[in-house]
């Protein structure tokens, strides 16, 4: 098991009467690639630049291999930034701009520097490409030869601030799966900060969710994605169908809910509600994945009957819109999965056990959920 490497401990900021970061508490392991992932204006951003040393926490501590850096300046703590411009000096080749940090520090000799600039450039595989200038790259060569700069000072984190997002869409995917092996490769420690959530559940050992100054969840992708803890974390990642229900009374291993005319059963093992008190909820929240949905023509146990409204081909999936007693539904479906459904047809819409998670009606403002 990796030792600790970074704690994070109830630290608060104010920027003027705005609270910012309320209570934050993490603890990041040697090696991980952890993301900080939340809309903008949650925190996140703000979260990397405390670490880094940019800005002054209110209270609270931050420790780094369990002694205290925030009182040290940034060029003290050993932390490196990447940010979304990648801040590359443009009157400098590729060679210099890598080289740049070990001249400043003096922390080797010339010829060290030329052995780990080489190295460097084999890291994001831009060996060759020493002489160009910064003007001469693209936007994805840019952005691995700012991460060459940062990572040749051998930093304990690297922290990125949504280096990604000034890439198109192809190249964004690409350098998605680049960078996980990069960092699998360095051996060094990721802290990413990213609103989207694909680029998180693609690259990250862990997630971190955030919202309005405060931890919401941290996991697994897989954790975060399929067992939200919260009504927020539910709603912001993945597609999901979240339907207010009324909660009838439990039955075995189930709690019956009730969704327009039908009555169906969760499992609220699955969730935050407490599977004694299931029966004493007046309403809940129901959130069932778009694509763990199914749709048929024939009547299935424990489902729903509609009608088809709209029915939208978007490349290999298929999003179509159920009409159940005045809830849209929508289901998303793959080509060769799909049903040859019509609008104005009449249907039962069913999903996984694991597709359904039966939560809270709450405001998950101040209230922050771990693993």
């Amino acid at each position: 098991m990796n030792e600790q490497l970074l704690s994070i401990i109830n630290i608060n900021k104010y920027f003027g009467k705005s609270h910012i970061l309320k209570d934050v508490t993490l603890d990041i392991k040697d090696g991980e690639f952890i993301t900080l992932l939340g809309p903008s204006g949650c925190g996140k951003t703000t979260i990397l630049r405390c670490i880094a040393g940019l800005e002054s926490i209110d209270s609270g501590d931050i420790l780094l291999y369990g002694e205290s850096i925030k009182d040290l300046a940034p060029n003290k703590r050993n932390v490196n930034t990447v940010f979304q411009n990648y801040a590359l000096f443009p009157h400098l080749n590729v060679y210099d701009n890598i080289a740049y940090g070990p001249r400043i520090k003096k922390s080797m000799g010339e010829g060290e520097i030329k052995k780990s600039v080489a190295e460097m450039l084999e890291l994001v595989q831009m060996q060759g490409y020493e002489k160009r200038m910064t003007h001469q790259l693209s936007g994805g060569q840019r952005q691995r030869i700012a991460i060459a700069r940062a990572l040749i000072n051998k930093p304990d984190i690297l922290l990125l601030d949504e280096p990604l997002g000034a890439l198109d869409l192809k190249l964004r995917k690409y350098m998605q799966t680049e960078l996980a092996h990069l960092q699998k490769q360095a051996e060094t420690t990721f802290i990413y900060v990213t609103h989207d959530q694909e680029e998180a559940l693609n690259m990250s050992d862990r997630i971190v969710v955030m919202n309005e100054g405060v931890v919401q969840q941290v996991g697994t992708p897989g954790d975060i994605y399929n067992n939200s803890k919260n009504l927020f974390v539910a709603g912001f990642i993945g597609d999901r169908n979240i339907k207010e229900v009324k909660v009838l009374q439990k039955k075995g291993d189930f709690c019956s809910v009730k969704l327009g005319n039908s009555v169906i059963y969760i499992k609220p093992d699955r969730s935050l509600v407490d599977h004694d008190k299931c029966s004493e909820m007046e309403t809940a929240v129901l959130a069932v994945h778009m694509d763990k949905m199914k749709i048929s023509h024939e009547e299935v146990p424990n489902s729903l009957y509609g009608q088809i409204t709209f029915v939208h081909y978007a490349g290999s999936q298929i999003k179509t819109e159920v009409d159940v007693d005045g809830e849209l539904l929508t289901v998303i479906e793959y080509q060769n999965d799909y049903g040859n459904y019509n609008i104005g047809d009449k249907v039962y819409v069913s999903w996984e056990e694991t597709g359904a998670l039966l939560l809270p009606k709450e405001d998950t403002t101040g209230r922050g959920q771990d693993e």
